[in-house]
């Protein structure tokens, strides 16, 4: 059986080993690679060619928005799951804009794997907003 290769992009390293042990609790699911930034996460992209790619938006240097528009003109069906700390109305607008097919918080560990779930199935999956 195949598991599903995810690319973890975060400049902070504690959230990467977090993200990498939820991941790998799923039993179908490995991370393929890590990518600190937004612009090494493009040349992780291009290299590993992942079945999902988690991103974190602020990132120094590229942020996800910056990287998911890159990405997405090489490969654009990748599905990309924005993982952040503080998610608004504006974040999910313009993910929604950039081709971003979810968004969720990072403080909300189990939308993180209900969001790759969706995106794995080719549904739509934005989470967390707050009333602005």
């Amino acid at each position: 059986m195949m598991r599903i290769r995810i690319l973890i992009a975060d400049d902070n390293a504690m959230v990467r080993r977090a993200l990498r042990q939820l991941i790998e609790s799923h039993c179908d699911w490995q991370v393929c690679g890590e990518a600190k930034g937004g612009r090494e996460a493009v040349e992780c992209v291009r290299e590993l060619h992942p079945d999902v790619l988690v991103l974190d938006l602020m990132m120094p240097g590229m942020n996800g928005f910056e990287a998911a528009r890159e990405v997405s003109q090489f490969e654009p069906h990748l599905p990309i799951l924005l993982c952040t700390v503080q998610i608004s109305s504006y974040v999910v607008e313009k993910a929604q804009r950039m081709g971003i097919q979810g968004a969720v918080s990072k403080s909300e560990v189990g939308q993180i794997t209900e969001g790759i779930e969706a995106l794995l199935r080719h549904e739509k999956f934005y989470r967390g907003v707050a009333s602005n």
